[in-house]
């Protein structure tokens, strides 16, 4: 891999001059690999600043969810769990504890944890030397009203903590899906295994179906991801490098309001592994561009795929892949519904390939179709061919068919939808044709 700083590529200068004329933002309302634009330095972030200064922050344009919504769901929450006979739910800090209240905690050895309880209640635990501040924080992130379990350091937390939930008559306890694995290990030894269960389906039923101002927050993000997309597409030109189209999908994102923005940016043959690396390849006219993105407003993630060719037309190969992709995408966007196994949609965009000539199952079309998003970018439902799972309003989707031919070319598109009463809704627009990523 060529080193980043040697391949900033076409002066600031010219850039300049070609993004002038671009017109201004309208004003409307899979894991991911990291490239060298997690380094960028204050120069070049400033550079980028003047060549996309038509891109302001319209983070603002959007309220975040309210502390008043966050209680309602701890409420829920309790309900979930006795709807899947449970008695507590642990959790680490992460999305799970994010979307029920803004109590942040880093990660250790040393168990950190929020129980809620069936029955309404709650309490924390933390280590000893901790509890001050842990108290501060959960008092601060509005976090719910419980007692704090502490633990010393020759205890461990595992049986201060099973002692307290006996106390409370618990006799099932499910461990969050994202809680790490010691944490299940260890309070199965001190609680009884076969009282430990896995947490998956109680997440999944709490925040599996959005509600109106998730939604709507979901919307904005992928809105902005595709915008940003767009406006950079505008102002390539050629001997740039996939280096430089990371930096600057990252930094457009950015400047519209987004945080925690990653960037999966591959040229050519490079686009044939769905997960490939960026490797220093200059841009020139005629080459296929895939970018893979995303980022984050107030909590909720976008996540969008646009393949197009650079400064020409595609070779009839290219454009026929183009086209059954696409297909695919919206034959499995027209098929959703409520009541469908979530394996029927994988299945009918799988159908369209086939039908096509790019093989059938996995041969080259090789991930599922699409992934649960929320505030995690990957999360509960998925679309694969195996998933039983019934589609109800408000779960929200990436619908990202794909076609993959190591030595040749990739191509995948990519627009988050959501089920709705009678069918499905998508958010931003469409890719139109192989020539540009605007509608």
């Amino acid at each position: 891999m060529a080193d980043d700083t040697t391949h900033w590529g076409p002066t600031r200068r010219a850039l300049l001059g070609w993004s002038a004329g671009v017109g201004t933002l309208s004003t409307w309302g899979c894991s991911t690999l990291s490239t060298p634009a997690d380094t960028m330095g204050a120069e070049t972030k400033s550079e980028l600043d003047e060549i996309l200064s038509d891109l302001t922050d319209q983070s603002g344009r959007f309220q975040p969810i309210s502390t008043e919504e966050k209680k309602a769901r701890q409420q829920r929450c309790a309900e979930v769990l006795q709807k899947n006979h449970v008695d507590a739910l642990l959790m680490e800090a992460g999305s799970t504890m994010d979307y029920l209240c803004d109590v942040s905690w880093g990660k250790s050895e040393r168990l950190f944890a929020l129980i809620l309880l069936a029955d309404g209640n709650a309490f924390w635990i933390s280590p000893a030397f901790e509890a001050p501040r842990a108290q501060e924080y959960i008092e601060k992130g509005n976090g719910p009203v419980g007692e704090l379990i502490t633990w010393d350091e020759h205890q461990y937390a595992w049986s201060p903590l099973a002692e307290e939930l006996r106390r409370r008559d618990v006799a099932r306890i499910a461990i969050e899906p994202r809680a790490r694995a010691f944490a299940a290990q260890m309070l199965a030894e001190e609680f009884g295994p076969e009282r430990v269960v896995s947490g998956q389906g109680v997440v999944r039923d709490l925040r599996g179906k959005k509600d109106e101002h998730e939604l709507a927050l979901l919307r904005a993000v992928n809105e902005l991801t595709q915008e940003a997309i767009l406006k950079v597409s505008e102002r390539l030109r050629p001997g740039m490098t996939d280096y430089d189209l990371g930096r600057w999908v990252r930094r457009a994102q950015e400047r519209l309001g987004l945080r925690g923005v990653w960037v999966l940016p591959l040229l050519g043959e490079t686009a044939a592994y769905p997960h490939g690396r960026p490797e220093g390849r200059s841009l020139t006219s005629g080459d296929l561009i895939l970018v893979d993105t995303g980022g984050s407003l107030h909590g909720y993630q976008s996540d969008n795929t646009r393949t197009w060719i650079f400064d020409g037309q595609p070779t009839s190969e290219i454009e026929r892949g183009w086209n059954a992709v696409r297909d695919a995408q919206r034959t499995a966007f027209d098929v959703m519904k409520p009541g469908l196994p979530c394996r029927a949609i994988d299945s009918a965009a799988r159908n369209v390939l086939a039908r096509a000539g790019y093989g059938r199952g996995y041969e080259n079309f090789a991930h599922r179709l699409g992934h649960g998003i929320g505030m995690d970018g990957h999360e509960e439902p998925y679309l694969d061919g195996g998933n039983e799972l019934l589609l109800e309003p408000g779960m929200t989707f990436s619908d990202e068919p794909g076609i993959y031919l190591p030595g040749k070319y990739g191509i995948r598109l990519e627009d988050i939808v959501v089920v709705t009463e009678d069918g499905a809704d998508h958010f931003g627009e469409w890719q139109a044709n192989p020539t540009s990523p605007s509608a």
